[in-house]
């Protein structure tokens, strides 16, 4: 029934509409005046449906036909996608109001993104796919342009977009071949046309086109030209949502994809996959080495961790998507701590992007230093920070695989990646004295996320917080 189906994406309805109203009232009110309270009552509604997804679990349900699935790996990802694009909402606002480009316009567009990442990782369809990543992307090339006054920001939007479209029409050709050799959208439609026997030439080039247009929307390398210069031109609340949500959707509709749709074959597709990995981690790990800006950095560092998430689902296991899982509810935690550090830095009241700004820090303001220390502990995997379980399950997922080749490279990458991580640490303990010193003060909600964030790689390590047992549980419902 009609009402079955619209009770499964309730979530995304609320949202929708939310969006929607909020637009036509802003306008008529007082447009960029309405920003703040925008803000506020978007990340307040995320937040809300989080938690309300999070606690009303339940059996397995479909709507449209099988178009969306309502299932606990979705939930799963639809929470941490939520409370992500709420937390980098909050923390954005003075930052945003500091540099004048508090828009109306960009809760909006975050919360229309949202309802496309949710949509993806429920796909159970082609088409639904398609919409949901179309939607997400239309209003990320929005927001990475937000600002029109600077040429950086709009080029950084321009890229994004050429890009963008050229791995759209990839995937639309791969979904289009899929389409005509299995005969169905559905994917358990196109699972069942494949059977137990060896893949058609036909599907497996769909596949592979697929594989391309999704690698790109995880950064993966060779499809991961877009992200340094992105990262770097676009306002830093952005590269702080591009950093966490959309790499969490974008995951999740990967293993979506491979597990839903050609589960049977993972012989076939778990070696691109490998090879994906293989080459983010080390091109992630050596392309940082050389960067002086934190933003690029940073955006290396998500190359690399990418390439860790995918080694997770390299496995074709229950096991493997839980510690793809697990890798990047921890990697979304360190990224949002890390971003509101990087918005707290300033001089003179302008925004502040060099590592090299840090020398020293630690003498001015030892408890910030202190929280960022952690994070970039984390982020480098020493243990015993959360980070370093994180991928360790990853690498157990890619043994217990066999392929052991590519745990051993990973080990070795993450030693190289961790140059760059410590030599921030080294610049804030110790650094030459300089006349560059940071000199603005932290908001106090920018302050407070940081924090919990940076402890929580400490205090984590007791339990990871329950979320080992509650992506297992997710990953259980996919991989059947």
């Amino acid at each position: 029934m009609i009402s079955d189906d619209l009770s499964v994406v309730l979530p995304e309805i609320i949202l929708s509409v939310y969006a929607m109203l909020a637009l036509v009232g802003a306008v008529y009110t007082g447009k960029d005046k309405a920003a703040p309270m925008l803000v506020w009552t978007t990340s307040a509604l995320m937040l809300a449906l989080a938690v309300w997804i999070g606690l009303t679990a339940g059996p397995t349900e479909t709507a449209f036909g099988g178009a969306l699935i309502d299932d606990g790996f979705a939930r799963f990802a639809k929470v941490v996608v939520l409370a992500s694009a709420a937390l980098v909402m909050l923390m954005s606002q003075d930052y945003m109001r500091r540099q004048k480009t508090l828009l109306f316009e960009f809760p909006v567009l975050i919360t229309l993104a949202v309802v496309g990442m949710m949509l993806m990782v429920s796909a159970g369809d082609l088409m639904t796919l398609y919409m949901g990543l179309e939607l997400q992307s239309l209003a990320l090339y929005v927001v990475a342009a937000i600002r029109r006054d600077n040429l950086k920001s709009t080029e950084a939007g321009l890229k994004y977009f050429v890009l963008g479209a050229l791995s759209s029409g990839l995937l639309l050709y791969g979904a289009s071949l899929t389409y005509g050799y299995s005969g169905t959208t559905l994917f358990a439609g196109i699972l069942a046309s494949i059977g137990d026997g060896p893949i058609g030439i036909g599907l497996l080039f769909g596949l592979v086109f697929m594989i391309t247009g999704l690698a790109f929307k995880v950064s993966a390398v060779p499809f991961h030209m877009w992200t340094p210069d992105v990262y770097e031109g676009a306002p830093t609340p952005v590269t702080a949502f591009f950093a966490t949500a959309p790499k969490m959707a974008a995951m999740a509709l990967f293993a979506r994809v491979l597990f839903d749709a050609f589960g049977s074959v993972p012989g076939d597709w778990g070696q691109v996959i490998a090879v994906l990995s293989l080459l983010s981690m080390f091109l992630g790990a050596f392309a940082g080495i050389g960067q002086r800006n934190f933003k690029r950095l940073m955006a290396y560092s998500s190359i690399a961790h990418m390439g860790f998430a995918l080694m997770g689902l390299v496995a074709g296991t229950a096991l493997g998507v839980q510690a793809m899982l697990v890798y990047m509810a921890i990697y979304v935690t360190m990224s949002i701590g890390t971003f509101a550090f990087i918005m707290g830095m300033q001089k003179d009241g302008q925004p502040v992007v060099d590592i090299r700004s840090l020398n020293m820090y630690a003498s001015v303001e030892p408890l910030k230093a202190l929280a960022l220390m952690m994070l970039l502990f984390s982020l480098a995997g020493v243990p015993p920070f959360v980070g370093f379980f994180g991928k360790f399950y990853v690498i157990k997922a890619a043994v217990d695989g066999g392929y052991v080749w590519l745990a051993v490279a990973g080990v070795i990458a993450s030693v190289i990646s961790a140059f760059y991580y410590l030599r921030i640490v080294f610049y804030m303990y110790f650094g030459e004295e300089g006349d560059r010193r940071l000199d603005g003060t932290m908001p106090p909600v920018m302050w407070g996320i940081m924090m919990v964030a940076s402890f929580a790689m400490i205090v984590g390590v007791v339990n990871l917080f329950g979320v080992e047992g509650l992506a297992l549980a997710a990953a259980q419902t996919l991989v059947n």
